[in-house]
């Protein structure tokens, strides 16, 4: 094989609108690519790592600082078997948005030698399309605006953001959007471990009958979820608790919950998501990939995961990139019908804007 020459670059994409995140007021989305080529102009294969400000302990600097580091010792982890890469990757003991980038950079690279997919542990035949779930927020009159514009363009999910100490807001919209929709859109919430609770409890009774498939992350205290279903009926997702508490996921109820919400940057492995996506099958709940407000490059290899995953794809947390005033890529990541092509968008995002990119650091070996 010729050299292989690596290198890292950052980049900055300004949001069309702040975003909050757990609290944090965030206005420009940051992050680095670590990317792999063959000196002989063959094999080209890019890997994201973006902690974001609010979600990750990490700081872009101290994960620039550490992918920097690990760069030397790529070339085993290129050359290591697939069923091996998590745990030689973990051994490291990298932050989560680090290990995740670099597993994408590898998986990405052993697609690009081979012109096959990344290689997945029992992945199936890829999906053709992706669900996506539209992103909601504000107020009752905006939720419904956003949500009838989405419906048009044929979004069938919705998402929507339940806010501690707003939450008659939340109300008022759910039940703006059951009115609207009568059942021909699901809507999902998310909570954001925001709520004690008989606070939740009380949400839970206010909101109508039937009117959304869970709630993500309801309480505050994720071991009282069995509580929260009993009194209330509504299932509830995982997305924070399966980083700060694994045990959790076997110890509660599968009656109790309705989704595992996968955040690969988060969770600190692709193949780790998936194998968690296979633990969702075997529950009989969906695996709902998502993003942290990442670039088309991880948005393309998050729909592939859930189109060659255990199970028909569940609408994906993948409209994050309608709130970036651009992609980094050349085709930026999209929607039709509320739907992705998981092949193209992994494609499309290998093809990169390089005006965009400020080089930090390169190797050769």
């Amino acid at each position: 094989m010729s050299p292989i020459h690596a290198d890292i670059c950052r980049y900055g994409i300004p949001f069309s609108v702040p975003v909050q995140v757990r609290g944090v007021r965030v206005e420009r989305r940051e992050g680095l690519l670590l990317r792999l080529r063959a000196s002989d102009g063959g094999a080209f294969a890019i890997g994201e790592v973006a902690p974001l400000p609010g979600l990750h302990d990490e700081t872009l600097d101290e994960a620039e600082r550490s992918l920097s580091a690990l760069v030397p010792k790529l070339p085993a982890l290129i050359d290591c078997p697939v069923p091996q890469l998590r745990a030689r990757i973990e051994a490291e003991g990298l932050p989560p948005s680090v290990a995740a980038g670099i597993e994408m950079a590898v998986l990405n690279w052993r697609a690009a030698c081979s012109g096959t997919l990344p290689p997945f542990p029992g992945m199936s035949t890829p999906a053709r399309l992706v669900p996506v779930n539209a992103l909601l927020d504000g107020t009752p009159d905006v939720v419904i605006e956003r949500a009838t514009i989405a419906f048009f363009d044929g979004f069938r999910t919705f998402k929507l953001k339940v806010r501690p100490g707003r939450t008659d807001e939340a109300i008022a919209a759910i039940r703006a959007v059951d009115r609207q929709f009568r059942g021909k859109a699901r809507l999902r919430l998310d909570a954001n471990q925001s709520l004690g609770l008989e606070e939740a409890v009380a949400f839970g009774k206010a909101i109508p009958a039937g009117s959304v498939s869970y709630i993500e992350e309801p309480l505050a205290d994720a071991s009282q979820i069995p509580l929260f279903h009993a009194r209330t009926g509504i299932p509830s997702a995982l997305d924070e608790t399966l980083w700060q508490r694994p045990d959790l996921l076997e110890k509660l109820p599968p009656s109790t919950l309705g989704a595992l919400v996968l955040k690969p940057n988060r969770i600190g492995s692709l193949l780790q998501s998936m194998e968690l996506a296979a633990v969702a099958a075997q529950l009989g709940i969906e695996a709902v990939f998502s993003s942290a407000f990442e670039s088309g490059i991880s948005l393309g290899m998050y729909a592939l995961m859930a189109a060659v995953g255990p199970a028909e794809p569940a609408a994906c947390g993948l409209d994050t990139s309608s709130f970036l005033d651009h992609d980094l890529t050349e085709v930026p990541f999209s929607t039709e019908k509320g739907a992705t092509d998981p092949e193209a968008a992994w494609r499309n995002g290998q093809q990169l804007r390089e005006e965009l990119l400020e080089i930090r650091g390169t190797w050769t070996w």
